[in-house]
């Protein structure tokens, strides 16, 4: 029989000293919304440190009881702490996505961190000064990464994490000297090849809430502070999808 799964996202927490509360509302909407599973798009953390690591953790999964799966994002590497972050995320029961996949109700789900470099014409060429060259390079490995973790998937619905936006038009809104440093095309490539049913990512802070790739799947900017801004009282982005049994793994 044909089920429903309820995703709620949102990315941008910046769990830090100053920002404790800032998960009461989203967890309170994971609950109010009946959600399946919560997806968390970067920036967890502010500074990156493992005692922001473990307060958030310890809220995360105190606070509900439905699989939280998460991919890290810029601020969360500020401390060169990423390797303990991510043991502290998964030994307290969070899915860190980083190249990863994974599959819950007969959704597969799939997650990197992506990176910049520009969308278009405007993204940057691996092209002169090898830090350049290695700049562009972290953005094809990303990409690379994403396009294995969603090789891997046998679910007919695929639903993609990022922190870095994958188009230019959930970056929209933001001042267009800095749509460089929000994402990268690179990114959108393999999603609309292999085929995805839905794009969530964070981030953009002022971008729009939503475009399409290429394939026309749609992409969700979940920031928390553009979702606020959009919807005050829902600080989370729910989707549904249905999972028909009969067609699962084509």
């Amino acid at each position: 029989m044909p089920h429903t799964v309820r995703i709620g996202a949102v990315g941008d927490l910046h769990f830090g000293r100053t920002a404790k509360d800032v998960l009461t509302p989203i967890l309170k909407a994971v609950q109010d919304t009946h959600a399946d599973v919560l997806l968390l798009l970067g920036d967890l953390t502010d500074y990156g440190t493992a005692e922001e690591a473990q307060s958030l953790t310890r809220e995360l999964v105190s606070g509900i009881k439905v699989p939280i799966l998460a991919v890290l994002g810029n601020h969360d590497y500020q401390s060169n702490a990423v390797d303990v972050i991510t043991k502290i995320l998964r030994d307290g029961g969070v899915t860190v996505l980083d190249g990863d996949s994974c599959e819950i109700k007969g959704v597969g789900f799939a997650g990197a961190k992506g990176f910049c470099g520009g969308f278009g014409r405007g993204a940057l060429g691996p092209w002169g000064e090898p830090v350049i060259k290695q700049f562009v390079h972290e953005a094809v490995d990303e990409a690379l990464k994403m396009e294995s973790a969603l090789a891997r998937l046998r679910t007919a619905a695929r639903i993609v994490l990022l922190h870095y936006a994958p188009v230019v038009d959930t970056v929209i809104g933001e001042p267009r000297e800095i749509f460089p440093f929000l994402g990268s095309s690179r990114l959108e490539e393999p999603l609309s090849r292999l085929g995805v049913t839905a794009v969530f990512h964070g981030h953009a802070h002022k971008g729009a809430p939503e475009g399409r790739l290429t394939s026309g799947a749609p992409v969700y900017n979940v920031s928390l502070p553009l979702l606020t801004r959009l919807s005050p009282d829902q600080p989370i982005r729910l989707f549904e999808v249905l999972v028909d049994e009969a067609t699962r793994g084509a």
